[in-house]
């Protein structure tokens, strides 16, 4: 199936397991290999933003299981974790 770059802009990018990353603000894309090397997110979930202690995460485009009304990606241990629950 053949998307348009531009329809990625601003679709929200969850992990596999459900958690808000952010929203696509950006396409990086390899001229030479004809192909796209990473999504730029922006408007990042606050719990990540803390982690990564800056304004966007750059994701690898493999890392990326599905893309269509939403974009969901692998989930990355430490980088994208739950809240933790309050007792």
């Amino acid at each position: 199936m053949k998307t348009e770059i531009t329809n990625l802009f601003e679709l929200p990018v969850y992990t596999e397991k459900a958690i808000f990353v952010g929203n696509v603000d950006d396409v990086v894309v390899d001229v030479d290999q004809k192909k796209i090397d990473s999504l730029a997110v922006g408007k990042l979930n606050p719990v990540i933003k803390e982690v990564t202690k800056g304004p966007g995460l750059r994701i690898p485009f493999r890392i990326i299981k599905s893309i269509g009304d939403i974009v969901i990606v692998r989930d990355i241990p430490g980088i994208f974790r739950s809240p933790a629950k309050e007792e």
